[in-house]
Order: structure tokens, then sequence, then C-alpha cells
């Protein structure tokens, strides 16, 4: 039990730094091989330093998080290293008036210095309804 309350722990921070546009905060909560899968992005970005070129593009064309949330949040733990988060984000990002609706799944793997990283994240767009 005590796994499932560390990635949660780590997807709480991991979120919160997103939503605060922490961005060493953000980047720390993923391992440098970590995969990214984003419905924004043409191409698979295939490390954390990719992802962290992608976004300063980003940021350069004015995009900042103003806030996050996480709701409907299931974490399974696969393995004693391996977990799967999923859930459902809403997003409002600077200059943007409608939230940004999306489905996110992230797979985190128990670090050798115990902390629980993310190495893999996939975002799509979020069909349901208002939710």
């Amino acid at each position: 039990m005590t796994a499932m309350l560390d990635v949660g722990t780590a997807a709480d921070a991991l979120v919160a730094a997103f939503a605060s546009h922490d961005r060493d905060a953000y980047f720390s909560s993923f391992a440098p091989e970590a995969t990214f899968v984003f419905h924004t992005t043409a191409k698979v970005l295939t490390s954390r330093a990719e992802y962290e070129m992608e976004w300063a593009m980003w940021e350069a064309d004015g995009f900042r998080v103003e806030s996050c949330e996480s709701r409907d949040r299931r974490i399974d733990l696969l393995s004693a290293d391996v977990a799967v988060m999923t859930h459902r984000v809403r997003t409002r990002l600077a200059g943007v008036v409608e939230p940004q609706r999306e489905r996110e799944t992230i797979v985190f793997r128990l670090a050798r210095d115990g902390a629980w990283l993310a190495v893999h994240e996939h975002l799509s767009p979020d069909p349901g309804e208002g939710t």
C-alpha cells in the first residue's frame, strides 16, 4: 500500500509543478529517458531533454500554465517498481479563454534512489462532455 501512496505523492508533485508553471520542479518529475506523446505535437518526444526544448519553444510563443486540475485519477501498481496513472486534466493557459480538457496516462518507475519518476506520458483530448 505504501507504494501506491508514494506514486500518488509523486503524481501530486508533478501536477502541482505543472499547475504553477514551475519548470524545474516539473521536469525533475521525469526520468531523463522518459518519452512523451502529445496530441498537440507531431512527433514523439524521446527524452526529457527533447521535451524541455519543445517547452522552451512553446514559452517563446507565450505558453504559460495558469492552473491544472487532476480529476478521476486511477493508479495501478503493475509491479513493485512500475505504476500507471490515468486521469482527466483541466488546464488553464495564459491567453486562452477555455480550459484545455484532456486525458492523460503517466507511467511511473521506481528509481534506484527510491523516487518514483515518470518514464512515459501520453496526452489526448478528452471527449467527455463538459467534465
